[in-house]
């Protein structure tokens, strides 16, 4: 049986978690994640995690934030005036949002706050900032 290496196409399933027990994401019930090791798919804490292990194999996975998601950018956070968000998008805290970047690029942001004035949107990753810890086990390597 063959170990992961690097540029290896494998399937896992894998359950993640923060530090509070609570599951952020889950392949259970799902098709297994399927992605090429190495290539900068997947988040890199669980990219380097992966080499070494064979078919059948589980790992419990302990990733700082800075192998994840990254740090939590103060500087993501923007108020715009409440005028300037379309009144036909029923603001709440938590809600989902695309913009468009000076290039073109379409940025996910959350509504992190809302005022009478201001809404606070949010580019940070959701999950940036966190440290994370994934259950992994290898279904395939091709």
């Amino acid at each position: 049986m063959s170990e992961v290496k690097s540029g290896d196409t494998v399937r896992i399933h894998y359950t993640g978690t923060l530090s509070d027990g609570s599951v952020f994401d889950s392949s259970q019930g799902n098709d297994p994640l399927e992605f090429v090791v190495g290539s900068g798919q997947i988040i890199p804490g669980l990219d380097v995690a992966l080499p070494g292990m064979k078919v059948g194999d589980e790992k419990r996975v302990e990733i700082a934030s800075e192998d994840a998601y990254g740090p939590h950018h103060a500087e993501a956070r923007q108020a715009v005036p409440r005028t300037e968000i379309p009144a036909d998008i029923p603001l709440e805290v938590g809600l989902q949002l695309q913009a468009k970047n000076e290039r073109g690029e379409i940025m996910p942001l959350t509504v992190a706050e809302i005022t009478d004035e201001t809404v606070v949107l949010d580019a940070n990753h959701p999950l940036a900032g966190k440290d994370l810890t994934f259950e992994i086990e290898l279904v395939s390597v091709n």
